[in-house]
């Protein structure tokens, strides 16, 4: 029994493929997040999938929508990003990876999106955790307009008293 929630049996495909859609609920999303500061929003998304085989090779096709907050670069309020991204990988058996790998056939691994599989069941959970962390935006902002972390104003007594007692001539000569 493989582990994941977006599993499909290699068994199932053949190669006019199969139009998949799975759920992305947030309990998964929070698992797959863990650790980080992505969490899932209120609403579900959605893994709308084409898979298809080309003799034990698997082509996944499809577009990731959901929605996720991260924290505001500016303000750390929670921002809402709004993830929609198109799929593409390649499913191979890991017994041909790995004699890909011996063969020396580094080039190939480089520039494809190749995904494992133990040649039974294809478990797209990596793909779609992957793909969703490659979309967040670097500098995500919860508005455009977002003026940032403000910090408090200090007292002018405060102040006073915690000067450096060494810094007070030239405090002198601001006044001056």
């Amino acid at each position: 029994m493989v582990d994941g929630e977006f599993v499909v049996p290699a068994r199932d495909l053949d190669a006019s493929g199969k139009r998949l859609r799975f759920t992305v609920g947030p309990v998964w999303m929070r698992g797959a997040f863990e650790g980080t500061g992505v969490q899932p929003s209120d609403s579900d998304g959605e893994l709308d999938v084409r898979l298809s085989k080309s003799g034990t090779d698997v082509v996944v096709r499809g577009v990731l929508s959901v929605e996720l907050c991260v924290p505001c670069a500016r303000c750390l309020k929670p921002a809402r990003v709004r993830v929609r991204e198109s799929l593409s990988a390649l499913v191979v058996p890991a017994a041909s990876l790995s004699q890909l790998e011996s063969a020396g056939e580094d080039m190939a691994l480089d520039e494809a999106d190749l995904i494992p599989y133990d040649g039974e069941t294809v478990v797209l959970d990596h793909l779609v955790r992957d793909e969703l962390l490659l979309s967040i935006p670097m500098i995500p902002l919860c508005s455009e307009n977002c003026p940032g972390i403000s910090p408090e104003p200090i007292p002018e007594q405060a102040s006073a008293a915690t000067i450096d007692p060494r810094f007070l001539p030239l405090l002198r000569l601001k006044k001056d």
